[in-house]
């Protein structure tokens, strides 16, 4: 999974603010200009009383870390939030409102309420996994994996965050001052717009897929054809899964617990596939930094909602570039290389 490392590291030198020796004032009144804007629009959203405004008021508030303690800080807008029925989108989220120091994430009440409200989802049973494994319960352990193997669907619910921010940062108009006074100001608007959206929207909690992984090794499974089994089911869930990460681990055990070299062969493509989206698809992301109208497309699509997989498939689509990976001999097809979609005037 070492493109996963490497999108996340792109993601962060893509929304890491630089900062000169030079013009470290000025690079410092911009980032508290950014971190008061953020402020601005918590304290707007907090207003509303309905979930979507609410999930993106304590996202921001949690990557802003605004008013610890008080009613605009994470914990009690994602409450707020998780109260209004909002679905598991916001029980999610909430998973991470928890002290790490005091061994107690993931919170234990939305992991309870996730089970009660999407009993037929595999992220949810991987979460389970984890933490019956974390307690050292080997018979609850593999009882969530069966559970995860069996469900219908794996959805990590990044696309319901995406789309409650690209809505929030749409509230209220950035100020001259959060802007860094490079390039036009609808340029410098849309690096503001893409940084607080696909910047804070991608860092959701995750399932331990090390450790599903680790219960589906080869060698574990090698004399327990049941386990192959079972491994092998929950690799169909996770191909068709929300994210591009568990499409990867779904794709790697087809790979490599498959007697059928056929299906080895499809997976391994398929992986080649997916490498190819997720290095185009953060590409895209930082050229929207610049290209404006790129920018808002991206946040358009956001805004319509959907998967965080299906949101990388339609911008792709959207920038003319082909889902497939070219051959290894063939060369690069023009739409990726040029990306057209980017240089509209």
């Amino acid at each position: 999974m070492t493109w996963r490392t490497a999108f996340t590291s792109l993601l962060t030198i893509l929304f890491g603010l630089t900062v000169l020796p030079a013009h470290a004032e000025n690079a410092a009144a911009q980032r508290k200009a950014r971190e008061q804007f953020q402020h601005d629009l918590v304290s707007v959203l907090a207003l509303r009383a309905d979930p979507k405004p609410l999930l993106g008021a304590a996202l921001l508030a949690r990557a802003g870390d605004i008013d610890h303690g008080g009613p605009l800080d994470f914990h009690h807008l994602i409450t707020r939030a998780a109260a209004q029925d909002a679905g598991p989108a916001a029980n999610w989220v909430r998973l991470s409102d928890c002290d790490a120091q005091a061994d107690n994430c993931p919170n234990t009440k939305a992991l309870d309420a996730l089970v009660k409200q999407a009993p037929d989802n595999a992220a949810v049973w991987l979460l389970r996994m984890g933490q019956a494994a974390q307690n050292g319960d080997a018979k609850a352990t593999e009882a969530a994996l069966q559970k995860a193997a069996n469900a219908s669907q794996y959805d990590d619910y990044t696309g319901r965050s995406l789309q409650a921010l690209a809505i929030a940062v749409m509230q209220l108009p950035p100020p001259p001052a959060t802007l860094s006074g490079e390039g036009s100001p609808r340029a410098q608007v849309a690096d503001l717009q893409m940084t607080l959206v696909y910047g804070i929207g991608d860092a959701q909690p995750l399932p331990g897929f090390h450790l599903a992984a680790a219960q589906c090794l080869p060698k574990v499974v090698k004399e327990q054809p049941q386990r192959r089994a079972t491994c092998l089911k929950l690799a169909h869930v996770l191909v068709w899964g929300s994210s591009p990460l568990a499409r990867s681990l779904g794709l790697h055990l087809r790979s490599t617990l498959s007697e059928d070299a056929a299906v080895r062969a499809r997976a391994d493509a398929a992986m080649r596939d997916l490498t190819w989206q997720v290095r185009h698809f953060g590409q895209l992301e930082a050229q929207a930094r610049t290209h404006p109208e790129l920018a808002q497309r991206m946040l358009m699509l956001a805004r319509q909602g959907g998967t965080q997989m299906s949101l990388m498939q339609a911008t792709l689509h959207m920038a003319g570039i082909p889902l497939e990976a070219p051959d290894e001999a063939s060369p690069q097809p023009a739409a990726a290389a040029s990306s057209p979609a980017v240089e509209t005037p």
